[in-house]
């Protein structure tokens, strides 16, 4: 008699990797380069002040923990349908301020305001969405969490530069990318930026930071 076939073994689904899979929205060119970026969901946290208060850590310590709540689910006992292995994407900064030039310790942190997030995959609905913020509630005040959103943002077409070095050097980049656009003839809508930090400040010296600078919402200056 014929041997019965083995059953096939289930296909492994590679984990995805933001750095390998979408380099082009997060590894940027130490030149400016125009893109087009999707729309894309995050947590977000609106805020104002110095990113060294620790309001703005708890901010980021709340973004980590949703992400994370995400990210841990299957472990947790429920699987979200469509879930793929990943990694956690990184913390992004939109930030709001009068000028783009500054001189080194000169510019005012305290009258800052910005919109932290953390992307999350497609997978992220409503009900996962929930479910994080139940689990985050062991971890961060309630207070805290309530501030916490799940929107979509589309940044459309923008210019990103990889900015090398301490923050308060980003002034450099913020030149080179302004001349960049007066060349090809766009401007920013709003006096914003989005910064995605690929460098950990607390473990790498500020001449290592390495982070993403996008100017978004670009149009064409008027003739």
């Amino acid at each position: 008699m014929p041997k019965s076939a083995k059953p096939a073994k289930p296909v492994a689904v590679p984990k995805y990797e933001w750095r390998k899979t979408e380099k082009e929205f997060y590894l940027a060119k130490p030149v400016p380069t125009l893109l087009d970026v999707p729309p894309m969901q995050y947590f977000i946290v609106d805020g104002a002040g110095s990113p060294a208060s620790e309001e703005f850590q708890a901010v980021v310590g709340l973004l980590y923990a949703l992400s994370y709540g995400v990210r841990m689910m299957p472990k947790s006992g429920w699987t979200p349908p469509g879930y793929r292995e990943y990694t956690v994407f990184p913390l992004e900064g939109v930030w709001r301020m009068e000028s783009d030039s500054w001189e080194p310790g000169r510019l005012d942190k305290t009258k800052l305001r910005y919109r932290l997030m953390i992307r999350q995959p497609g997978f992220v609905t409503p009900e996962v969405v929930e479910r994080a913020r139940a689990s985050a509630r062991k971890k961060v005040p309630a207070e805290l969490l309530e501030r916490a959103t799940f929107e979509t943002m589309t940044d459309g077409r923008s210019v990103q530069m990889l900015h090398a070095g301490p923050y308060d050097t980003e002034p450099e980049t913020f030149a080179a990318m302004n001349a960049f656009l007066a060349s090809h003839g766009l401007a920013r809508r709003e006096p914003v930026h989005r910064e995605i930090y690929l460098s950990d400040p607390r473990k790498v010296a500020p001449e290592k930071n390495r982070t993403t600078i996008r100017f978004f919402g670009l149009e064409p200056t008027a003739p």
